[in-house]
C-alpha cells in the first residue's frame, strides 16, 4: 500500500493478540489430541479460569483473514484482546461485517 506515493509503514502485531491466539491454538490441539477430556480438566491443569480458557478457545472461530490480519499486524483498531474474549459471530461473514462497522 502506498500513502501519497510513499510506502506504508507495517504496524506491528498486537503482542496480546498473537499471544492469546498462540496459546487458544494450542489449547484446541490438547483437547483434539485427547490430553484433557474436557475444557474443566484443562483450566484445572493449566491454572486458568475456565471461562477465560472458553473464551481463548473461541479464538480458534475466527475467520483465517481475520487470523491473518492479526498475525500480520492489519487487524483494525476495533479488533482488541477484550472484544475477541467476548461472543462474537461463528458465520465467518458475519465476523468480517461486525469489524467493518465497530
Amino acid at each position: 500500500k502506498t500513502v501519497a506515493g510513499e510506502a506504508a509503514i507495517p504496524t506491528p502485531a498486537d503482542p496480546a493478540l498473537i499471544k492469546a491466539l498462540a496459546r487458544a491454538f494450542r489449547y484446541q490441539r490438547l483437547l483434539d489430541e485427547g490430553r484433557y477430556a474436557s475444557i474443566t480438566e484443562m483450566a484445572e491443569a493449566e491454572r486458568i479460569e475456565r471461562g477465560y480458557l472458553g473464551g481463548l478457545l473461541r479464538l480458534t472461530l475466527l475467520a483465517p483473514d481475520i487470523v491473518q490480519a492479526i498475525i500480520d499486524g492489519h487487524q483494525v483498531e476495533a479488533i482488541t484482546l477484550p472484544r475477541l474474549l467476548e461472543p462474537f459471530p461463528l458465520k465467518w461473514s458475519a465476523q468480517r461485517d461486525s469489524v467493518e462497522h465497530a
